[in-house]
């Protein structure tokens, strides 16, 4: 069993015991259910179930992990000639949750 859940603008394909990266939350810590608009598509084995946008009785619940750090993002910019060159780096946040139960 799968579901496809949304969470901020970003769509994320789930199955119980998964452990996926999040953008932030305002929670750190406890559960998190994704349920009405956030469950998208749900697929048990058999058949599924398409939700116009989201299905209405469908829960996610999952686990909320931690903050966690991206990978590093370098960016550079030179410009030839004039003794300019800027280095700059990012991590972006994130948090990561575990997947613990899918219910239609």
């Amino acid at each position: 069993m799968y579901a496809i859940i949304q969470s901020g603008s970003k769509q994320y394909r789930v199955k119980k015991g998964d452990r996926i990266s999040i953008d932030l939350l305002d929670q750190s810590e406890g559960t998190i259910t994704f349920s009405g608009e956030d469950v998208l598509f749900l697929y048990d084995g058999h058949s599924y179930v398409t939700g116009l946008p989201g299905i209405a009785n469908a829960r996610v619940t999952a686990k909320i992990l931690g903050p966690v750090q991206g990978p590093k993002v370098v960016s550079f910019r030179y410009r030839r000639r004039k003794d300019s060159k800027r280095t700059v780096g990012h991590r972006q946040q994130y948090q990561e949750i575990e997947i613990e139960d899918i219910q239609l």
